[in-house]
């Protein structure tokens, strides 16, 4: 772990550290960035405390690495860094061991662009009204938080930060985003303010979902706020007329199969990069008969049987779509304490094709299919 710390930090190509499963359970988490001040770089941490504070500090880059050690294992469980080179993930076992899912390439790249103020561009005030926070009940109209809303605040904050972590890969003109599944838009807002706004992008998005009293009421809170490349639409997202490729598809906690329609209608769609946030994993575990009697211990205790077919689940998910041509990783949206929906698959699509390669992912698809005795929903069309 020194070693990869020492890397990113002397190359400085650090986008996002967050520490995460504190020991303190007033901590819900840790946010990094590096910035330069006056002085220098510093890694800047910002940890966020279950009372709605949060406690600011600066640590010398040339001795984040060695900080950052102090902090892991001891005090956190978890370490996510995303690079300019790729990601990493240090887990820390209840026993102590250390896993490390090093996804960083060793390679000749620019230092990311510094910034003192760089967080503030992508990430909501707390501090002054947003419009669409204000017309959506989270904030009131002198920029305060209510306090059944800082959870949501927070979830809103953080998906933009994962937003934020993907623009390069999304086009340079007039962006097209989808929201599948829209519920009350909280998102669909975010995003995008956050294009329009903050980054001064001209955005188109549509967002559909079955209710039309809800797409009714975000419809007039769009037009209100003269948001007018938001575009809501009522409706099944399998019917949806796409405009064009979209650079962006985003999904939260769609229920269940939603989730798979959604990926299937954003994987057809060739969408440039897609956010999901799955929910409400029923489909495996009403078709899970796993093949031998060695296997029958997963259906014992009820609840470790739903917690294995909402990971696997989720895994063969992610599997489909580095099958159909996106590379994937799987990241916590938000601390587990304020949700158990906390799980948020990234695809990012990739430019070449290895046949190969995908050839030996339908192979294991189909083992672990086989071997679970299931037939999920993106099986047909679209692992097999």
């Amino acid at each position: 772990m020194k070693e990869i710390l020492t890397y990113v930090f002397e190359n400085q190509i650090l986008t996002k550290l967050t520490l995460s499963k504190s020991e303190d359970k007033s901590i819900l988490r840790t946010s990094g960035r590096l910035i330069r001040l006056k002085d220098g770089v510093f890694l800047a941490l910002e940890s966020f405390l279950s009372d709605g504070k949060a406690i600011q500090k600066n640590v010398p880059i040339a001795s984040a690495a060695d900080y950052l050690i102090l902090l892991v294992p001891t005090q956190y469980k978890q370490l996510n860094l995303s690079t300019a080179n790729g990601d990493c993930e240090v887990k820390v076992s209840k026993k102590g061991k250390i896993t490390v899912l090093d996804r960083i390439k060793r390679r000749e790249t620019a230092a990311v662009e510094l910034s003192h103020n760089r967080e503030k561009q992508y990430i909501l005030s707390a501090d002054s009204p947003v419009d669409f926070l204000v017309a959506l009940g989270v904030q009131d109209t002198d920029g305060r938080i209510f306090d059944k809303k800082r959870s949501k605040f927070r979830q809103i904050n953080r998906f933009l930060e994962m937003v934020a972590d993907v623009e390069s890969h999304i086009g340079n003109e007039e962006l097209y985003i989808l929201d599948l599944c829209c519920g009350k838009s909280y998102l669909s807002f975010a995003v995008y303010y956050y294009f329009t706004k903050i980054r001064g992008r001209k955005v188109v998005m549509d967002c559909v979902d079955l209710k039309p009293d809800v797409i009714a009421y975000c419809a007039d809170v769009a037009q209100k706020l003269h948001y007018d490349g938001l575009h809501f639409v009522a409706g099944d997202i399998r019917d949806f007329p796409i405009r064009r490729t979209p650079d962006l598809t985003v999904s939260l906690h769609a229920c269940d199969i939603a989730t798979d329609i959604v990926l299937a209608k954003a994987m057809d769609s060739g969408s440039k990069v897609i956010l999901s946030t799955p929910c409400c994993h029923h489909e495996m575990m009403h078709q899970l008969k796993p093949q031998g009697s060695s296997t029958d211990f997963l259906l014992e205790h009820s609840i470790l049987k739903q917690k294995f077919a909402d990971a696997a689940t989720d895994a063969l998910r992610c599997k489909v779509l580095e099958i159909n041509g996106y590379d994937v990783t799987a990241l916590e949206l938000i601390d587990p304490e304020e949700t158990p929906k906390n799980v948020l698959i990234r695809a990012v699509r990739r430019k070449q094709s290895n046949p190969g390669r995908i050839a030996q992912l339908k192979a294991e698809y189909a083992e672990v299919c086989s071997l679970l005795g299931i037939s999920p929903y993106l099986w047909d069309g679209y692992a097999k």
